[in-house]
Parts: structure tokens; C-alpha cells; sequence
């Protein structure tokens, strides 16, 4: 029997081997991108595109067996000068599960200028199914984006709507989210930051979470590095699986889900 929130340390592709097919109804990967953090051995250990490309293959042959048959598997990359491996991922892995969508996460701040071009401000996260005709479970109720209440005054003197409370309350719940989320990246002084250079900001996994899962599910996240996506479930009540081969980043993670619960502990006592 699968034992819930639990961080595996060791190889991805091993380790998700041992876990049970079918189970999982979310899986949140943040891989390695490739020779894009260049001072990070993790993320420069392969010698050429190709080498990269067929380790990615492995890792996600071995998740598609884990998900669930209405579930969905999101997959971070970066597109860039450097980071065009990306294109290539994208095109392999639509070869061995359905597309089913491609999130745009804009960081709400640039990085890297350049001097020939626009100015990077977003990475991505594609979105698979299990197959072609799979009916993924989604919840967008969850994700709303709120309206600034300026908009909301300026909606309600609209005279066409005859019942206003019913306007109201609509308005009240906000916008679905679009397919481009609009998340901060973290800072160098970020309260949020502890420790791992790429780490993804909670609101932003919070959001898959949400929409992608309901409570008591399932959650796989084969590269959990600080440890987002284990905060994340136990906040919003999924159960949880990571896996993580460096044991500094694993304990990092272990130390952050253990200051949580304390946390929780607190507040309920």
C-alpha cells in the first residue's frame, strides 16, 4: 500500500517505476531544463541535445503508466537561445501521450536582456493527457482570477442586466484564469526562497493543484526539489508523492514540509 506524502530520494526513472499504475491523478514535473542554469552540475551532466532528449523520454514513459485515465501530467521547460531543446521535448513527448494544452507562466519580470531581442518573461509548462480521447478531469471554478473593483462598479451600471444581485455574486467569484498565468517569479530576498535556484513559487503550483485535482487525490511530482508541490497538496489537502536524487535538496524539502506542519500545529492549538 502506497504510504501518502512521502519524499523517495534517488533516480527519478527507478523510483517511479516502483510506484502503482494508474494511480496518480496529477503529476507536476520541473525538470531539469538543460544548459540553462550553467553554474548547476544538475542541469549540465548531459554531453549533447540528444543525450538529454532520451533521458527525458525515459522519465516521462514511466509517469504516463502512473497517471490516471482522466488525469493530467504538466511538464516545465523554456524556450531561449539555449533552451530550443525545449521545441524538441515538446514534439517527442506529444508522440507518446495527447496534448491537451500549453501554459504560458509569465514571471511578471524579464531576466537575461538582450541585446538582439525582446527581453524573456515567461516559461512554459505543457500540458498532456493519457490519450487522444481521454476527458480530464478540470476544475476552473477553482482557478478565478478576481476583478479590480473599479471594473466590477463600471460592470454594474451596465442597465441590460436585470437581476443585479445575481450579477454581483457573479462578478464576486472573478474571471476564469486564461492559459497564461501571471505569477511573480521569486527574488533573491524572497521570504518564499530557501534554497534551490530554480525553485517555482507556490501560487503558481498552488494553481495546477487546484484546477487539476480534487481533494484526496493523488499528486506526483518526480523532481520536487524544495519541496513546492509537497507544500502545496498538504495545504490544499492532496495526497503525495516526490522524488528528489539530491539528498542536500531532499532534506531542504523534508525541513520545509516539517516547519508547515509545525506551523499548522500552531495555529490549531
Amino acid at each position: 500500500m502506497l504510504v501518502k506524502n512521502r519524499l523517495i530520494t534517488g533516480d527519478a526513472v527507478e523510483k517511479i517505476a516502483e510506484l502503482p499504475d494508474n494511480h496518480f491523478q496529477l503529476i507536476i514535473a520541473d525538470p531539469p531544463y538543460f544548459q540553462v542554469l550553467l553554474g548547476e552540475q544538475w542541469d549540465n551532466q548531459w554531453k549533447s541535445p540528444e543525450a538529454y532528449l532520451t533521458w527525458t523520454m525515459k522519465w516521462v514513459q514511466a509517469c504516463r503508466d502512473k497517471l490516471r485515465d482522466d488525469g493530467l501530467f504538466y511538464i516545465f521547460g523554456q524556450l531561449g537561445k539555449r533552451e530550443h531543446t525545449w521545441l524538441h521535448a515538446c514534439s517527442m513527448i506529444c508522440r507518446e501521450l495527447a496534448y491537451h494544452d500549453m501554459i504560458v507562466w509569465d514571471r511578471a519580470v524579464g531576466y537575461n536582456e538582450r541585446y538582439d531581442s525582446f527581453t524573456p518573461q515567461y516559461e512554459m509548462a505543457l500540458a498532456v493527457k493519457k490519450a487522444n480521447d481521454a476527458k480530464p478531469w478540470f476544475d476552473k471554478d477553482a482557478v478565478r482570477v478576481p476583478y479590480d473593483e473599479d471594473i466590477i462598479a463600471g460592470y454594474l451600471k451596465d442597465k441590460r442586466y436585470k437581476d443585479m444581485d445575481r450579477r454581483r455574486e457573479h462578478l464576486r467569484k472573478g474571471k476564469y484564469a486564461t492559459n497564461i498565468l501571471r505569477v511573480p517569479s521569486l527574488k533573491g530576498n524572497s521570504k518564499e526562497k530557501i534554497g534551490h535556484p530554480s525553485q517555482k513559487p507556490i501560487k503558481l503550483i498552488e494553481m495546477l493543484v487546484e484546477s487539476s485535482s480534487r481533494e484526496g487525490d493523488w499528486v506526483l511530482d518526480p523532481f520536487i526539489g524544495s519541496g513546492t508541490t509537497a507544500e502545496a497538496c498538504e495545504r490544499l489537502g492532496r495526497k503525495w508523492i516526490g522524488i528528489e536524487i539530491d539528498p542536500a535538496y531532499a532534506e531542504i524539502a523534508k525541513q520545509r514540509i516539517a516547519a508547515l506542519k509545525t506551523l499548522d500545529r500552531q495555529t490549531l492549538f
